[in-house]
Parts: structure tokens; sequence; C-alpha cells
């Protein structure tokens, strides 16, 4: 107990500590913060997350039909075992609910957790997954069943009149399961086994989370608006290492014990204020942690080493005290606290007035997030094959995060992403993906040509995932690298990529650029004879402009990000802007020589071939990309068999073949091209592929990295997949992958 004081000089107030520590604050609403939270709740009703009264009628129906259910089946067995009639019209089993249900935090469509307690002589494996699974699959009102005697914590999935039901079983070490038992007392814990506390622990730490909160209503409130902005934000998923709905309440009942009077238009920036300046892996708690007398272990990092490796402890608090959050990596717990600091930063504009609530939970933008990812096809015969096989899919995913880790000593970061997406083009078989976000580690050096070879760490997957002991033919799944521009349609929600939000922009600019630009007329009257202006690209980002202005701009732009970059031309000729397939080598040179109008070429082999030339074609700057980028063969520049005058001025080849200076935009000035040292090793590399009279030739950033094998001092870290491996460009943070990661199959 501590006490407040009161301004107006009355005795101070008694205020009930809530938790392992004081209250941060112990202040009410203002008329403000009263006004917000109505424009919460209504938000929060306006967005369909409270489930209607007939839904709720009908939960209650469901749970009264698995109670009568699962007393029939004690019943029976208990005929079945030879006990006398006196027993067996005693014998009882109970329905527990916890999870989201029990504190009253569901919404529409939302499983029911169900923990259903049994005489000491019911046991799990025969009796509750063999006789009481055999009942459900007979009943009709039963769907989708799908037993899970492995997990965790044991459990049968199913469907009963279409509401969603995850069943657990404890047997107590009781004959006679009274219908008022009390499950909070330490009395059900003698005799059991691990597996049945981890069982009785759902229905304990709900009931005890409820007992600990200064205000049930702002708890629930606060935590089924946290929820919501969890699923939109994509970090509401134990399996995949974020956080659950367990997780998330005992989060929240944390911040209502820190802020008791608070009302949730508090609480929620509140909450976001705390957590992002938590020294994790400092633990949260509700209370301290017992010792019983039965001696099952608790959370203790000075006892335990493997409590020591976890890295967001939320401890539970009953009895045992556990971590709730152990399946919660470095890499997750990474993207957790970005996401963290945007409610902190959302909910700072609110307070000010600056935004609404809609702003908080805008759907986090995951495919225009990274550069690469890593798409993870799961594939079955029918849906109730792909049901079981996704799901022991999904629970191995957080291991491929961690082995990435582990292989890649940090250095290659993963974000699991907890959506499910399908492929409805798919009709000949069951199918979803799921996609994980990769980086290499921001703020650390990389060493040239380094590489991430985690063709083992996939190997090891797939035979984690071959472990599968229900798999059945048809059970298949692909693992693959996809890159930003190639992630499939049909993950958007319209099934079409929306520009982004700097992609509007920038078109927009363009937009406002051109309307001050010269029209056609004008321009090719500033043009020198003979001189044609190139047709304009399809795709904006690619465009260029021909003038010497807007050369000087680019060149000022690139070498303000990277000084000591030497700069290369080459010419490109406006069909070489046509777009090219991505699947198309962007290296390979098969033109055949033309009669006129043509102009040679050196493969990466060192022939020559050739391509058409177009009168009038410019110089341009080659922006450097990666030889496996798909834009470089969209981009592919034509080098000339022609060496430099003396000023250091580019020389080019007529049709004629007569030698001349190209042709210039009026105004502008011929500048020196720049050429790399000749003690530069790329160079020499390139150069030992020409021919003699070919070494002066100017070299373009794409045959340079075709002709170096795609090993150019311009390439940044390499990882390799299953043999093949390509690098990210030097300036890009881009990571690079095959693209097939393999498959398994049996």
């Amino acid at each position: 107990m501590v006490e407040s004081k009161d301004p107006g000089g009355f005795p101070p107030q008694i205020v009930k500590q809530y938790g392992v520590t004081k209250a941060i604050s112990v202040a009410g609403p203002t008329e403000a913060d009263l006004q917000r939270s109505l424009e919460l709740d209504k938000f929060l009703v306006d967005s369909g997350l409270y489930e209607s009264k007939d839904e709720a009628v009908k939960r209650e129906e469901v749970l009264g039909q698995i109670d009568r259910i699962v007393k029939d089946w004690v019943k029976q067995l208990t005929r079945q075992r030879g006990y006398n009639d006196q027993m067996v019209e005693e014998a009882n089993a109970v329905i527990f609910t916890f999870g989201s249900y029990r504190l009253g935090v569901h919404g529409p469509g939302a499983d029911i957790d169900t923990l259903c307690v049994g005489p000491s002589y019911v046991n799990r494996e025969d009796d509750f997954f063999g006789i009481l699974h055999n009942i459900l699959a007979e009943t009709e009102e039963v769907t989708e069943l799908q037993p899970v005697p492995d997990a965790h914590v044991p459990v049968m999935k199913f469907k009963f009149q279409g509401i969603s039901i995850d069943l657990l079983y404890a047997s107590i070490s009781l004959l006679v399961v009274p219908e008022d038992l009390d499950i909070s007392q330490g009395s059900v814990l003698y005799n059991i086994d691990e597996q049945t506390v981890r069982s009785l622990n759902g229905c304990r730490v709900a009931d005890q989370i409820l007992r600990l909160v200064p205000n049930v209503e702002h708890f629930r409130t606060t935590l089924r608006c946290l929820k919501f902005w969890a699923k939109r934000r994509g970090v509401y998923s134990n399996v995949t290492g974020f956080l659950g709905g367990v997780n998330w309440a005992l989060l929240v009942a944390r911040i209502c014990q820190l802020y008791p009077n608070a009302v949730p238009s508090m609480l929620v920036p509140r909450f976001f204020r705390v957590y992002t300046q938590w020294r994790w892996p400092n633990p949260v708690m509700l209370c301290a942690i017992e010792e019983d007398e039965v001696g099952f272990p608790v959370w203790d990092p000075r006892k335990n080493p493997r409590d020591r490796t976890h890295h967001m402890p939320i401890i539970t608090p009953a009895y045992p005290c556990m971590n709730s959050s152990y399946n919660v990596s470095t890499s997750t717990l990474r993207v957790m606290m970005e996401q963290f600091e945007f409610g902190k930063k959302v909910c700072e504009e609110i307070e000010l007035n600056k935004s609404c609530w809609g702003s908080l939970f805008e759907p986090y933008n995951f495919f225009g997030k990274y550069k690469n990812y890593l798409q993870v096809d799961i594939i079955a015969a029918d849906t109730d094959d792909l049901l079981s096989w996704k799901g022991w899919v999904e629970s191995r995913l957080r291991q491929l995060t961690l082995k990435i880790e582990r292989d890649t000593f940090g250095m290659l970061q993963c974000h699991p992403y907890p959506n499910e997406y399908v492929d409805t083009s798919k009709q000949h078989c069951a199918h979803c993906a799921f996609f994980m976000g990769l980086q290499r580690k921001q703020g650390v050096a990389f060493q040239e040509g380094q590489q991430f070879d985690i063709r083992a760490t996939v190997d090891e997957f797939r035979q984690s995932v071959n472990m599968y002991m229900y798999w059945k033919p048809g059970m298949e799944i692909y693992v693959s690298h996809v890159r930003k521009k190639q992630i499939p349609l049909y993950v958007y929600p319209e099934g079409y990529k929306k520009p982004s939000v700097s992609e509007r922009r920038h078109k927009k600019k363009q937009v406002g650029e051109d309307d001050t630009k010269p029209n056609k007329l004008e321009k090719q009257a500033s043009l020198s004879p003979g001189r044609q202006k190139s047709p304009p690209s399809d795709d904006w980002g690619k465009t260029e402009t021909c003038s010497s202005e807007g050369n000087l701009k680019r060149k000022d732009y690139e070498s303000s990000l990277n000084p000591d970059r030497v700069e290369k031309r080459g010419r490109v000729s406006p069909s070489s802007e046509e777009p090219v397939s991505p699947t198309e080598n962007a290296c390979k040179q098969h033109d055949e020589l033309k009669p006129d109008g043509t102009e040679k070429h050196v493969s990466p082999s060192g022939e020559k071939s050739v391509s058409p030339s177009v009168s009038g074609s410019v110089e341009r700057p080659l922006k450097r990309k990666s030889s496996c980028d798909p834009d470089c063969s969209a981009k592919r520049a034509c080098r000339s068999p022609s060496g430099e005058k003396s000023d250091g001025t580019e020389k080019h080849v007529s049709p004629s073949g007569e030698k001349s200076v190209s042709p210039s935009v009026s105004g502008s000035v011929e500048r020196p091209l720049k050429r790399k040292s000749s003690s530069d090793p790329d160079l020499l590399a390139i150069q030992a592929r020409l021919s003699p009279n070919e070494q002066e030739c100017s070299v373009s950033p794409c045959e340079a990295d075709c002709s170096s094998g795609g090993s150019s001092s311009g390439l940044g870290e390499m990882i390799s997949l299953n043999g093949s491996m390509v690098g990210s460009a030097e300036n890009d943070s881009q990571v690079a992958f095959a693209d097939e990661c393999g498959s398994t199959s049996r």
C-alpha cells in the first residue's frame, strides 16, 4: 500500500500496490483523456472487434454440448473399467475456458480455448486422443478434427457447429472430479506430470491475471486494442516467434498495474512508452516468483542456464511460473521493438490532436520493407492434408529463423511474417505460402566478397520438416528466393501491387517537371543536326535525361553517395532500352553481324558480337548494377571499338566507319571520360579478356560485371544456396540469393 498526496490538504489516500513495484503514476484521466477513450471505443466497435449477441449465445450452447459429450465419455470409460454403479453415477469431467474467451477479449470468429479435467484413471494418450477422438469424429456437428498429441501442450483442434475449439486434457489425482473444482488451488498439481501442469496453467494464468489488474474493464479494452494493433502490424503469432494472446495479456496487465487509475486512451500510449524503454531481457512479472513444495521447476536464470538465453521473458503469474515468450528470437525482438517505436510516435501525435486512432492501426507494408524474401510454399493433395501439413511446417519456421541467425552469427537478419497466403490459381492441389524478409545486419562493416553460405541451413530445415510422422503422398514444401519486384500478386488484397508513398511522390514530381520542360519541337530544335531524341521509357523509374545538365546532376548525386567510385560510361542505343524478361541472361550476347548499322560487343567469353545501332544514340552515364540484376539486360550498354581523343573526350564510329566525336546538345561541354588506373584489378581482369585492339575501348558497367564473372569490386556480400551464388550491389542494402533454395518431397 502506498500513499497519494492530495493537493487540497486532505489526509493522504491509501492506494493499493499492484505488482512487484509501486505505480509509476496514480493520476486519473482528464476530460481530453475521457473523450479520446470514447473515440477509441467507437473505433473498436466500428472495426468489428465485438461479437454479436447471437454469436455469444451460440458459443454458450456449443460449450454446453461439449461438456455433455466429455461427461458421457468419462462415464463410459468408468463402466468399461469395472467400477460399480455408484462410481459410474458419480464419474465426472469438467470443462474450463481460458485464453481470450476467459479474459473477455475475444472477437467474432475467434476460437475457444477449453480444458477438460478428468479423473486419474482416464489418461491422455489412449483415452483422450483415442476414444474421445473417435467419438468426436462420429459427431455430426464436428468438422476439421485435428489431433496434435506431440505439441508442447497436447491439443485436439476441431470446429463444432462452425466455432473453432482448442481442447486440452488434464488428468488430476482424484477418482471423482467435483463440479465446483477450483483449479487455482495448488492441490490440483499433486501427482501429475509436466504436460498436465502446462495444460492446467492456461486456466490458472487467466484467473490470476483478472485478479491482479486494478480495473478489469479498462484492462479488457486496452488488451482488445493492442491485440488488434499487433495483428495489423504483423507481430501477433507465438508459433512464429512473436507474441501470442497470453503474452499480450501479461504485458497489458503490467501497464495497468503501473497506471492503476488510467483509462484505455492513457494506457495505450503508456504501453508503447514503457516497452520501448524496457531493458530486455529483464523480465516482466505481475507478481513475485514463488516456489512450492510440489517441486516443479520455475523460471530462474540464476539456477537454470537455459533461462539465461531467453530474449524477452514474460513470466506467468501462476505456479509454476514460466516464461511464456520463450519462442522470441533476436530477429523477432528487433521487429517488435521497431513496431513499438512506431506505436509510440503515432500515440504522441494522437495526444497532440495531430492524428487519429485509425493511423495507429495502419497495416504493416511487409512487402515494401525488404528487397529480398524467402518464399515457403506448402502443398498437399487436399485441404484436410494441408491443414495438418501446414501446422507442422509453420511450427518449424521458427527453427529456420534461429538456424539462419546461428549459422551467419547474426549477420543475416530474418523477419518471418505470420500471415499465410493462398494462390487460388493452383486448382490441382491445396496450397498456402509464408514469406520471410531478409537483410544483412545494419551498421556492421562487411569485407569485400563476404559470403553467407546457408545451404546446410536449408538442408537441416528440410530434414526437420521430413520428420513429420503423419506425412502423406502429395505433401511437399518448396523454399525459394524472390526479390521485391517478383513478389506474387496473390499476396496483395486487391490482386495488384499499389505504388508506395515514395513512388507516388516521385511520379508526382516527374509530372510537375514535365510541365515546365519545353515541348517536343522546342526540344528537337535544341539538338544538333543528325541527332534524335531517344524514345521515352515506359518505366518512369528507368528514364534518364540526355542533357549535359542532367548528366552533371547525376554525376554529383552519384559522387555524393560514393565519392571513391570511379565513373564508367558506355553508349546506350534506344533499342537496348526495351524491357527484357527477368529470366533471360543479362550477359548473353547472340546477335549476328549485319552488313550495315552495327556495333560490336564483347561477350563474357571474349567473342565479338554485334547489335543494331540507331543513329542519334547518345552518351549516358550508367548506374552500376549487379551482374544478375534483371534490369541489367534491359540497360545493356554497347561498347564502341574506338579509343579516345588526345584531349580525353570519347570517340565513336559511325556506320560508315568514320571516327567522330559524339554529337552534344548545343551549349553542352565535352567532358573527359574518367578511366580507372591501369593497376585496378577489375580493369586488368576485363582487359585480359579483350583482344589487343579492343583493350582501349570504353567498357560499360554491365559488361564489366559480365566479363568478370559477377565478381567485380562493385559486389557486396554473396550468399550461396544449392551451389548458386549471386551478389548485391555495393551501395545496395539488399541481400542476394539463388532463385531456388530447394524443395522437399518424398
